[in-house]
């Protein structure tokens, strides 16, 4: 069995950042390398999952997307972002109420957050 080196906050959001510079590029096969080995040293980390379902979206790999996007909400179910990824990987697979389901939850974290913060959603002033 092989052991996985445990890696410090700064190594792990240096290999995400790594990944999406990856996939701006077009090394979808690097991205989703360093993605995978990202979830693995770091199977906690919200931010190493979200990307993972958001690249396999993207190459519409949706089985894949759907898993790691569900790895994603267990950690962190009520992130305005992952319910939107979810909301828009079920609208692909063609579950409408699914997709809504979840689009709805996105719409209600979106509403919390503007609640917890009313003055960032005032217009400012010239």
């Amino acid at each position: 069995m092989r052991t996985v080196r445990a890696v410090t906050t700064d190594e792990l959001q240096s290999l995400i950042e790594d990944a999406t510079a990856d996939y701006a590029i077009g090394d979808s096969a690097g991205a989703l390398e360093k993605l995978a080995r990202a979830t693995n040293v770091a199977p906690t980390s919200f931010e190493a999952w979200h990307a993972l379902a958001e690249v396999n979206f993207s190459l519409r790999q949706l089985d894949a997307a759907l898993a790691a996007g569900e790895r994603a909400h267990a950690l962190q179910p009520a992130d305005l972002f992952i319910n939107t990824t979810l909301s828009r990987i079920w609208m692909e697979r063609g579950d409408k109420a699914r997709a809504e389901h979840f689009g709805a939850q996105a719409k209600i974290q979106s509403w919390k957050e503007q609640l917890k913060n009313p003055a960032a959603n005032e217009p400012t002033s010239l």
